[in-house]
């Protein structure tokens, strides 16, 4: 789809213009594009809004993966995606996400933002035992860096998979030199 490496970036839909969220998302989208790639959302407002907006403002491309048909009251993706790819419903919307990005970041969120790091997470645990390789996951916040070791004791899971950042900007440095 992408001539680009596409980023999918995880947040939450409640962030607004102004709050210190979407200027992280702003942040986000800007320096994935200013580092030559392409990101790719849920597609609707709040930080997928934020991200998609820093990365248009800076010439970077722009997919929204919405889902109309859970979402009804909604009006479609946000003004700065530029490529909208509706999915059937939830899952297809995750899958559609994952399988058309190369790296990913969570930003913070709430329990669909969770859902999506959480796919991502198993999908990187899983790759080694078939032909597919996983890129990178980062998150960014605290709430991420305090619940993932959590999950990953209580859970007895891998937890190298993911590198939680205090910054966006590790977060887009570290994914992007997995990627170039």
């Amino acid at each position: 789809m992408s001539d680009h490496k596409v980023v999918a970036v995880f947040g939450s839909s409640q962030s607004r213009p102004g709050d210190g969220d979407y200027d992280i998302g702003i942040r986000c989208g800007r320096l994935l594009a200013e580092a030559g790639m392409a990101v790719a959302t849920g597609g609707y407002g709040g930080l997928m809004e934020a991200v998609c907006r820093g990365a248009a403002e800076a010439g970077g491309e722009t997919y929204g993966v919405t889902a109309p048909a859970v979402f009804p009251g909604r009006s479609g993706a946000n003004p700065w995606v530029r490529n909208e790819l509706p999915a059937e419903d939830l899952v297809r919307r995750i899958a559609l996400l994952t399988d058309l990005a190369d790296g990913y970041i969570a930003l913070p969120g709430s329990i669909g933002t969770l859902a999506e790091l959480v796919i991502a997470w198993n999908l990187a645990f899983v790759a080694p035992f078939g032909d597919r390789s996983f890129g990178p996951i980062a998150t960014v916040g605290d709430t991420w860096a305090e619940l993932l070791p959590l999950l990953n004791e209580k859970l007895a899971s891998d937890g190298s998979f993911i590198t939680t950042c205090a910054t966006v900007e590790e977060a887009v440095t570290h994914v992007a030199a997995a990627l170039i």
